[in-house]
């Protein structure tokens, strides 16, 4: 009965991994939002579906493919064309964000975790709506793009302190930290003098008709070394994957083909999977009664709330507040960093099984309704960025 509902499960994922992209284009939400929906319809709503060893490794790995291509966003010539202001700027951004994080979490009556879970932004939804906006290139664009970024990553690095100090034995763990960087920053190097003296064979990792596919084999290498040196020093492997992915983003500028080849495999099926098990396994009791509903509408007014709060801080890089309302907006949105931090604050026992479907939902609805609401704020571009965006 098992292997039967074993395999009944994995034709469902595989059907829904193709047909749920079309429909999320006709209905035009992020496919995201439908992967998880299907995931709870087929799970705890129909029980027809159920979260097997299979599935489960699958979707570890497309959990860390995700936060790999997450590490692909970011953009070295946009830091080093900008200089050190709009950085600090950034960091004032995030420090609002945290304070903000913390009162809400105080008015909600939460463990203080739920800090990092408010914390969290969602780059992979702020790239393509910034770029379908046509405003990417603007000031007001990479300022977004940057606090996104800077969420992201100081969230993981707080995540993973946080979970060094919970697990025990922490004097010693938390020297992990430090070492792991220092491991990070050597291979950073090594790999950086390698390809300023091989520059034609790091060129061949990145050729479209590169036949042995070594440009993915060398990534995946580097994913896995790095999560297998953060689990035996103890570290989340959601900080590893990351670093690998901006580790390949900050030595190789152009990367042509293994952009493409990545993201194919992986937005095209194991990240899926990741979603719709996200689903499969969601608590739906837990979050159906009258207080949890409760819990959650006042979460989602919270999420706001706290992107509100970062987002002021960009007076200071002279935006208007139409601008900045925008930037809220598309801030507030929540995707795949705020599943995982649920995940990993539910392990720890900081957040209970009900409070993890409320971030859940959260996410539904924040993914839903924040692109929408930018793309009302936004100021219009020029009319030739505009054009130019659309044709893209």
């Amino acid at each position: 009965m098992a292997e039967a509902s074993d395999a009944v499960t994995l034709i469902l994922v595989g059907m829904a991994a193709l047909g749920l992209p079309l429909a999320a284009r006709r209905i035009r939400v992020p496919p995201v939002v439908l992967e998880i929906l299907f995931g709870v319809l087929v799970g705890p709503v129909l029980h027809i579906a159920s979260s097997s060893s299979l599935l489960e490794s699958l979707a570890r790995l497309g959990f860390l493919m995700l936060m790999l291509l997450t590490g692909f966003e970011i953009n070295v010539g946009f830091f080093q064309r900008q200089g050190s202001g709009p950085i600090v700027v950034g960091l004032l951004g995030f420090a609002a964000t945290l304070s903000a994080s913390w009162v809400a979490s105080q008015v909600l009556e939460t463990d203080p975790f739920m800090v990092m879970v408010l914390a969290t932004t969602s780059v992979g939804l702020v790239v393509p709506s910034l770029r379908s906006a046509g405003v990417a290139s603007r000031p007001i664009g990479q300022d977004i793009l940057l606090g996104a970024l800077l969420a992201d990553f100081l969230t993981l690095l707080g995540v993973t302190v946080i979970a060094v100090l919970a697990g025990g034995d922490a004097g010693w763990r938390l020297l992990g930290i430090p070492g792991f960087f220092v491991i990070v920053a050597a291979v950073l190097l090594g790999i950086r003098r390698a390809a300023w003296w091989h520059p034609d064979r790091f060129g061949a990792l990145f050729a479209a008709d590169d036949t042995e596919e070594m440009g993915i084999r060398a990534t995946l290498a580097l994913l896995f070394v790095f999560v297998g040196v953060a689990s035996l020093l103890g570290i989340e492997s959601v900080l590893a994957a990351f670093l690998a992915g901006g580790i390949i983003a900050l030595v190789f500028r152009e990367r042509g083909a293994l952009d493409r080849k990545l993201s194919g495999f992986s937005y095209g099926f194991l990240i899926p999977i990741f979603f719709i098990d996200v689903g499969i396994r969601f608590d739906l009791a837990a979050v159906t009664d009258v207080d949890a509903l409760v819990f959650t509408g006042k979460l989602v007014i919270a999420a706001f709330a706290v992107k509100t709060a970062s987002a002021l801080v960009l007076v200071l890089r002279g935006h208007g507040l139409r601008s900045i309302a925008a930037a809220a907006a598309l801030l507030s949105s929540r995707l795949s960093l705020i599943i995982v931090v649920a995940e990993i604050g539910r392990h720890l026992g900081f957040i209970s099984t009900s409070q993890e479907g409320s971030i859940i939902l959260l996410a539904i609805v924040t993914t839903t309704v924040a692109p929408t609401l930018f793309r009302w704020l936004i100021p219009a571009p020029a009319g030739g960025e505009a054009k130019g965006a659309s044709a893209g």
